[in-house]
């Protein structure tokens, strides 16, 4: 079984890989294929994902059966003793939307406490 996971890629490539395999979600193709056509499904993925990214499980033979491949991706797969793990980044990816550090209220009930507490 072969697993395709796309994160903003052109519409194009969703299409193509929908004659191959069948879309559960927005982005996730999953099916039985050749080693040959995974391989050259693969290719055409990292040739037509322009700013996306693309992530794929596939079948192996081995201890676990499966292995990874990614493509522009910030998280990437790691032999460790013969196994395949995904490292994440050591640095943690910010939203931009998401608020940094304590709010108002929150620092003056920190500060309140402790001045109260003298």
């Amino acid at each position: 079984m072969t697993v395709i996971i796309l994160t903003a890629c052109p519409v194009g490539l969703r299409g193509h890989l929908t004659q191959w395999l069948i879309e559960l979600s927005a982005g996730v193709y999953v099916g039985h294929i050749s080693s040959r056509v995974r391989n050259r499904l693969w290719a055409r993925v990292i040739d037509m994902a322009g700013p996306g990214r693309a992530l794929m499980v596939f079948q192996t033979k081995g201890e676990q059966r499966l292995s990874f491949k990614v493509h522009d991706h910030h998280w990437t797969p790691v032999d460790l003793d013969g196994i395949s793990l995904m490292r994440r980044p050591s640095e943690p990816v910010f939203n931009a939307a998401m608020p940094s550090g304590w709010s108002k209220a929150a620092r003056r009930r920190r500060f309140a406490g402790r001045r109260s507490s003298e």
